[in-house]
């Protein structure tokens, strides 16, 4: 087992109380999880504060506990750790105990209010497809190789990322992509982390319950690549307004992707629709299976980052034409005979509810209607719930608002304050239908052959969170459950 006074290695240390040279089993920052021989660090949560279970840890048996603040009274058989800031203490420990795995492979990581998920799993499905082992850590799901573990955030805590990271390592994987959420770099999750590369997406308002401010949320997002060593990549997107913002300190090589401005991995959409891209990257023309501008744009930075990743461009560009997406995002379905079309996406901020409305107004014919199903979640930022309606009322020829995940909060509440933002000369073209599964079924049935129906928020979640509870809930499930009593 390793030794405590070896895990502590790059840790702003304030004090050492008792004896730091004693074999550690496992790093800890759930008291219950504790077991003997245990290290636990007390982190300060945003719900909880570490410090306040220190002495439930030790009942399970804590050999050490490493924190901010020492407590009043401390027991002989324990070594007690002041540190600085226990939170970034916890990466690097995390870090060393597992033997460094992020330095054992090409770490890539992805951030941006939307495309992070697609991005990444892209990259992975590429480089497998390229011929080499890989890991992959998304909101969707954590993959090391074939084998598939359940996500249960954006970024796992430190603990848990380091050792999924060392699993991927043992498994012989070469490359790893993740998501980078700002909650992670603010909470520093990925502390101890070295990257290959950090990809920037775009940048809208999200998170604000939790940031509170635009430019809180933009800073915290640039520190990520503000972090990157120098033998790393940052790429860029060109064409969001922030998108050299990203790059101003960071110590990486910078390089840019466009759809609209000269940039080190340029690309052009000469078509768009049902069937997927066709775009120009480079000099060359290439058919892509995912569709839309956004797509387009999230396609480019995972050519960019494969090319700094001293991929050849041909085999990238053939490889990538033959990926489809991640789950849930643009999920395309058609019903057998009265050719509905429908679609379920994880937009759920209204940037990306409105990048989603616009691609389906490009895929459009002739006089199909589009009917959107929206909600917003609870206990999440407040600001965005009236705006979500305005994109879905202005965008579409129906709308029907209903529950997302309302978690604590009164799912007609949130509705209500959708609702509010519904321009008066549109409110009769929206309902308003708490039970998600009935608005989808509401939606199924007022659309008529050839016409749309979006359901958005969820994408590929399989759950509906009521009252701290998850129930079991599949957006594309319901969906086509809905098309098929259609065609009886």
């Amino acid at each position: 087992m390793p030794v405590l006074r070896n895990i502590l290695y790059g840790v702003s240390l304030q004090a050492v109380h008792g004896n730091n040279d004693i074999s550690v089993n496992e790093l800890r920052i759930d008291s219950r999880a504790v077991r003997p021989s245990d290290a636990f660090i007390a982190v300060k949560g945003v719900h909880a504060d570490g410090h306040a279970f220190i002495d439930k840890a030790i009942e399970q048996g804590a050999a050490a506990v490493i924190c901010e603040t020492l407590p009043a009274e401390r027991r002989e058989n324990v070594c007690y750790v002041q540190v600085a800031d226990s939170t970034a203490a916890c990466g690097i420990m995390a870090d060393t105990f597992y033997g460094h795995p992020s330095r054992q492979l090409q770490l890539v990581g992805v951030t941006g209010t939307n495309g992070k998920t697609t991005i990444a799993t892209l990259l992975f499905r590429l480089f497998t497809t390229l011929g080499y082992h890989c890991g992959l850590l998304s909101t969707v799901q954590n993959q090391v190789g074939d084998t598939v573990i359940p996500a249960t955030h954006t970024t796992p805590d430190a603990i848990s990322l380091h050792a999924l990271l060392a699993r991927m390592v043992e498994a012989g994987c070469q490359y790893a992509f993740m998501e980078v959420s700002s909650h992670a770099v603010h909470q520093q999750r990925i502390a101890g982390l070295q990257f290959a590369g950090g990809i920037f997406s775009n940048i809208t308002h999200d998170h604000l319950d939790y940031h509170k401010t635009f430019d809180e949320y933009i800073r915290v997002k640039k520190a990520f690549f503000d972090g990157l060593p120098n033998t790393a990549f940052a790429l860029t997107n060109l064409d969001d307004k922030r998108g050299n913002v990203m790059l101003q300190n960071t110590k990486a090589r910078k390089a840019t992707y466009s759809l609209r401005a000269m940039a080190d991995f340029k690309g052009k959409i000469l078509e768009n629709n049902l069937t997927g891209l066709i775009m120009q990257v480079g000099e060359q023309e290439v058919h892509f299976r995912l569709i839309g501008e956004f797509n387009a744009y999230n396609l480019l930075a995972v050519y960019g980052a494969a090319v700094l990743l001293d991929q050849d461009k041909h085999s990238v560009l053939q490889a990538l034409s033959n990926l489809q997406g991640a789950e849930g995002r643009f999920d395309y379905l058609l019903s057998d005979r009265e050719r509905v079309i429908g679609i379920v996406d994880y937009a759920h901020t209204p940037d990306a509810l409105l990048n989603v409305l616009a691609t389906i107004a490009n895929l459009r014919k002739g006089n199909e209607r589009v009917i959107t199903v929206v909600g917003c979640g609870g206990d999440r930022d407040t600001a965005k719930r009236p705006v979500m309606a305005q994109v879905a009322a202005e965008h579409s020829d129906q709308v029907i608002l209903t529950s997302d995940n309302p978690r604590s909060e009164d799912p007609d509440a949130i509705i209500r304050e959708m609702e509010a933002g519904v321009p008066v000369h549109q409110k009769k073209k929206v309902l308003s239908i708490t039970d998600r599964k009935a608005a989808i079924k509401t939606a199924i049935s007022l659309a008529n052959a050839e016409d749309i129906v979006l359901v958005a928020g969820k994408g590929h979640e399989k759950y509906q969170e009521i009252k701290g509870v998850k129930h079991a809930f599949d957006d594309k499930q319901v969906l086509q459950e809905m098309m098929k009593l259609m065609e009886k």
